[in-house]
Parts: C-alpha cells; structure tokens; sequence
C-alpha cells in the first residue's frame, strides 16, 4: 500500500469502529470497489490495536474500576456493582468468542463480499431504525444482568459477519431491551475491549506464521487509528441523545442501496 492508502484505511478502521456502520465492511470496500491491494493481516492487527488503546484510554477511569473492583470481590469488599457488571461484560463476550473460534474459517471464506455486505447493512440498518425509536428506553449500564448480557453476546457474535457493525447490532439490542441510548453505546464499547483483544491476539499468532511486515505502515496505521477511534467516541457519546441513530440508519440505507446497485 502507498502512504495515502495507509492513511486512509487507519482513519477508517478508527472512525467506523465505534459507529454503528461496520468498520470491517468498510476495510473490504475500498479493495472490492477501488481495486486496492488488500491491507493484509498485520495492517488489519495494527488498526485494530489503535482502536484498542483508544478505547482504554477514553475509558481508562471506568475500567480501572471494574477491574480493581472484580479482582476484590473475593475478599471483604465484596461485589459491588462495577465488579457485577466485569462479570456482565464477561458472559457477554462468550458467544463471540466462541463463535468465532467455530466460524471464523467459515465466514472469511464465504461472507467477504460486496453483496453480503450490501445485504447486512440494510437489514441491521432498519433494526437499528425500529430500536431507536422505542419510546422507554431507561435503563442504565448497572442494569444489565445475565440475561441480558447473554441476548447482546449474541447479537456480538452476529457481527462476525461483514456489514452487520458489531457497535451497531450490540447497541440495536441494547436499545430493543430498554437500555438509555447513552448506556447502550458504553456497554458495546466495553464489550469491544475483550472482544478486540481476543481478535488482535488471534490474529497475532497467524501474523506470526505468515512472514515479515512492514513496521513503519503498522506504526502510522496504529496511530492514526487510535487518535481517531478516541476522538469517535467522545463525539458519539456527546451527541447521541441529541441526535439520535437516524444520521446512522440513513447512511447505511444510502451506502447499502449503493452496494446492491455495484453488485446485483
């Protein structure tokens, strides 16, 4: 890749990461409508290790908490809620994660396409819509109980395939089971941190089977990426209750409807 590819691609992968628009489609798409060389499996593991530090870093007090809360529970403080909702994020992070340990293969080979992508954006798109617009939507993060954690994993695991946005589908079921639109969106952002690590790691270990890399891409990519992911976030969670997620569902209807147009 040249240096505007780079540049382009990590501001992408930081952008969409966090918005409920699908950031993997959107690293496809240049390649499947602009003919770019595909970014590869080391740029693909530096884009999302930015999005990674991004969102510990924006997040770092809350974080903070919930771990130093979980790792005491055993003793005299006992569980509080930070330590139950650690434990929240964890049972929500299972399905994922074992789904893509079955799956992975499967839908790398089958589901990276154009038309799926098409397809995924305009059916989560009007999930999203028909989710933003329930009218009770007041519970907040420490509400979140196994139940719940399990039905949001799930929507997760969803979001292996491309152009179903793992923001997007997390945050659509957060919002159908009642969750403030602000919670819902730092629920799926706290949900991204395991579910991120688990991906970079995997990833990692076939990066590391594969051959060399190009060090000062990765490095340029993980910057760019994790500056604009944390930037992403602040904005999204500033504007959320103002603007709600119809700015969302009206790009990914335009974007989808494109797709069928390149594709069909």
């Amino acid at each position: 890749m040249d240096l505007i590819q780079i540049i382009l691609l990590a501001l992408i992968q930081g952008i969409t990461e966090f918005l409920p628009i699908s950031s993997s489609a959107h690293l496809i798409l240049p390649k499947e409508v602009l003919g770019w060389p595909d970014q590869g499996l080391a740029f693909d593991v530096a884009v999302h290790f930015g999005s990674l530090i991004a969102v510990l870093a924006y997040f770092r007090k809350d974080v903070g908490n919930m771990i130093g809360a979980w790792c005491t529970q055993f003793g005299s403080n006992g569980q509080t809620d930070d330590s139950r909702l650690a434990w929240m994020i964890i049972i929500a992070t299972t399905p994922a994660g074992l789904f893509g340990l079955l799956f992975n293969d499967y839908i790398e080979t089958n589901f990276r396409s154009g038309l799926v992508i098409a397809v995924t954006t305009l059916v989560f798109g009007v999930a999203l819509y028909f989710a933003d617009r329930r009218t009770e939507l007041h519970k907040n993060i420490y509400q979140v109980g196994i139940f719940t954690a399990l039905v949001i994993g799930l929507a997760q695991a969803m979001a292996l395939i491309p152009g179903t946005s793992r923001s997007g589908i997390t945050i659509t079921a957060a919002l159908f089971l009642g969750f403030t639109r602000v919670d819902a969106a730092r629920f799926s952002f706290f949900m991204s941190i395991p579910i991120i690590v688990l991906g970079a790691l995997f990833k990692t270990i076939e990066l590391l089977e594969s051959g060399s890399v190009e060090w000062l891409d990765l490095g340029i990519g993980t910057v760019l990426s994790g500056i604009s992911a944390y930037l992403c976030i602040h904005y999204f969670l500033a504007f959320i209750e103002r603007i709600g997620m119809l700015p969302f569902v009206i790009y990914r209807m335009v974007l989808g409807g494109f797709l069928l147009w390149m594709f069909l």
